[in-house]
């Protein structure tokens, strides 16, 4: 199929040294409480029922409701073969793949993941070398160093990239007129991101500042590859540190400022929307619904700076085959679809998420809300005090209680007020000792390790 015509974002190339960075490393309290701990989230619709011979696609990304939905109904509407598709969290990912390898026989077809859920199962062994298929699709204009980082430490490629994402801040128009003459929207510091939700705070009456702290949202990103990052440099060195005490004296302040309802926000569009959230930090395709339904009544911007940078995530996913499918020239088949320039341009419109190219590249016809959010993402991106974190890396099926690990603490500190250097102390203690169980080196922004990555101060 030919390649749709595109225009180009200037200034948003990603370097090789960044994009390697990427890739480094090992293939009220009880409002809060309950929502991650006691009570049951709702019962999600059942998916369609597959056809008998659908091919099976299992997959950690698009997984929520609303994603999953649009990747059946509108990204695979073109597709011309029965899928299966079926979200789900890292940790069940991994152990379905394991145990059909044990088994000696799949019914799973095709896999999709973050590098980091890809890097587990490569590190066992348990995905087909794509060599072939990576030569087929050489006219895809893949960022050659997200290829690279497919072949795990120069080995064969074992998994075809298929998607970048990032997260990004979102605010209401209203917000944006009330920010502090001179203050760059594009440039926030953390204080002055606290101090404005505070005065659009006192002015409007409420809490206007949002995030997503249900049990399916992204707070755990935030903190991970944002907070910590900004304030410390680093992530796992320094978890403990007198900086990282600073960036959590931050958060209890933000916490004290956001809405009472954040504990039930999984996606922050719809709040932002609803117009009891005026400004949000959140994942792009977790916003995109607000951009598209109001481009001109919200705005797009970076996430804030803090005294050691910007820190960011960019998160690479990827196409993989398990050794035991069933049909692998069907699951090639699938990938060469997914990967098709116009149903990137499909996905991007749907999700906002990102071809795997060397460039963030736009189609003409793309929607303004789509380019706002592009706009947001090159200016986080090209900043002079960029400070890029992978995604959680070789975790196997730790990943979830690793995560629950930043929640609890977020939980002790900001909505419990506990001592922070006692909590932190305690709960260095419990990443510690996740890391030592899969032996799990460090991963950006922490430097990286010889051996499993040490929790220090």
């Amino acid at each position: 199929m030919e390649h749709q015509p595109r225009t180009k974002l200037p200034s948003v190339s990603i370097s090789r040294r960044r994009a390697l960075l990427w890739a480094t490393g090992m293939a009220g309290a009880a409002a809060f409480g309950a929502v991650r701990c006691t009570q049951e989230a709702p019962e999600p619709p059942p998916p369609p029922e597959p056809a008998p011979d659908a091919l099976v696609f299992l997959s950690t990304q698009l997984r929520p409701v609303e994603e999953a939905e649009k990747m059946r109904k509108r990204i695979l509407a073109g597709y011309d073969g029965a899928v299966d598709f079926t979200g789900t969290d890292t940790s069940p990912f991994i152990d379905r793949i394991r145990a059909e390898a044990a088994a000696g026989k799949g019914t799973v077809g095709l896999v999709a993941g973050q590098h980091g859920d890809l890097a587990s199962l490569a590190a066992e062994g348990l995905l087909l070398d794509l060599s072939d298929l990576a030569d087929d699709l050489a006219d895809r204009d893949f960022n050659p160093d997200f290829l690279q980082s497919a072949r795990f430490r120069g080995g064969v490629p074992l998994y075809i990239p298929w998607a970048q994402t990032t997260y990004v801040m979102a605010a209401r128009k209203e917000a944006v007129d009330m920010l502090e003459g001179g203050v760059d929207i594009s440039a926030l510091s953390y204080h002055e991101l606290l101090d404005w939700a505070a005065r659009v705070n006192r002015e409007q009456g409420g809490r206007k500042l949002g995030f997503p702290a249900a049990q399916d949202g992204l707070l755990r990103r935030f903190l991970q590859g944002y907070a910590y990052p900004s304030f410390t440099g680093a992530l796992h060195t320094r978890f403990k540190s007198a900086e990282a005490v600073t960036m959590w004296m931050w958060m209890r302040r933000a916490w004290a400022e956001s809405n009472r309802r954040s504990p039930s926000y999984a996606f922050m569009y719809k709040p932002l929307q609803s117009g009891e959230v005026w400004i949000a930090w959140d994942h792009i395709a977790r916003l995109v619904e607000a951009f598209k339904a109001g481009p001109t009544e919200f705005v797009a911007f970076p996430a804030p700076t803090g005294p050691k940078g910007l820190g960011y995530v960019i998160a690479q996913s990827g196409l993989a085959i398990p050794k035991t499918c069933p049909d692998p020239e069907g699951a090639k088949r699938l990938i060469r679809y997914l990967t098709e320039p116009s149903t990137a341009e499909v996905t991007l419109r749907e999700v906002g998420f990102f071809p795997p190219t060397n460039v963030f590249s736009v189609p003409a016809k793309i929607s303004a809300g789509i380019r706002a959010e592009a706009t947001a993402v090159r200016q986080q991106t090209t900043s002079p005090k960029a400070l890029v974190s992978l995604l959680p890396q070789g975790l196997k099926n730790k990943a979830s209680v690793y995560d629950d690990v930043f929640y609890t603490t977020f939980n002790a500190i900001a909505v419990e007020n506990q001592q922070i250097p006692a909590v932190l102390d305690a709960k260095g203690r419990q990443l510690q000792e996740i890391l030592d169980s899969v032996q799990a080196r460090c991963w950006p922004a922490d430097p990286p390790s010889s051996g499993t990555c040490r929790v220090g101060g």
